[in-house]
């Protein structure tokens, strides 16, 4: 049986994990995985506190990255990572809308994608994750927070038991959904913390 109890963190460090830190908060939490654009001491302060991993993507805002990568955390950005047999693989970065790091055009997020699906080597996904949401479910209409058609095409290939991304901030509009569904892929927004019971 593959199982996990996975905190997701994204975008606005959650005052509950860190101004006002109380570790019966992540007791239990087997694996901490970040969608982007939180700084990287927020990584490094949680990981004292698990024994599983902290994995993480990068976000549009994550240049800071480059120097100081979080401590004793694992970038999966491109990757494909397995905890306790679930596979999980990632994909950072937003739609380009200004030069800087992580921003990516549909086509250059295209071959990424390529890329990942070459190391997933036929394998199921269980996992995919990303900082950008997909081009049509639950994205915004604006350029920097357009989603990504390729990863929409990503799901349709892959069929993973879930896509979980950040980037659309849940104050930017309160029709936003936490949680819906495409095809058969359960689709969630992590803004600041989700806490997902991953059974299979």
């Amino acid at each position: 049986m593959k199982k996990a109890r996975i905190l997701f963190i994204s975008d606005e460090p959650s005052p509950s994990l860190w101004d006002y830190f109380d570790k019966s908060r992540i007791e239990g939490i087997d694996l901490i995985i970040s969608c982007g654009d939180l700084p990287p001491q927020y990584l490094s302060f949680l990981a004292t506190f698990i024994k599983g991993p902290v994995l993480y993507v990068y976000g549009n805002h994550d240049e800071c990255y480059v120097d100081t990568p979080p401590d004793g955390c694992t970038c999966i950005d491109g990757k494909v990572y397995e905890f306790n047999g679930i596979r999980i693989a990632g994909l950072g970065g937003s739609m380009k809308y200004r030069e800087g790091h992580f921003q990516y055009t549909e086509k250059q997020m295209f071959w990424r994608a390529v890329k990942l699906l070459r190391r997933l080597r036929g394998r199921k996904l269980d996992i995919l994750v990303s900082h950008a949401p997909a081009y049509g479910i639950n994205d915004g209409k604006d350029l920097p927070h357009r989603g990504f058609q390729c990863l929409r095409k990503l799901l349709e290939k892959c069929h993973p038991k879930y896509f979980v991304h950040g980037h659309m901030h849940l104050t930017y509009n309160y029709n936003l959904k936490r949680a819906s569904a495409y095809q058969d892929v359960t689709v969630i927004n992590a803004y600041e913390k989700y806490i997902l019971e991953y059974i299979e």
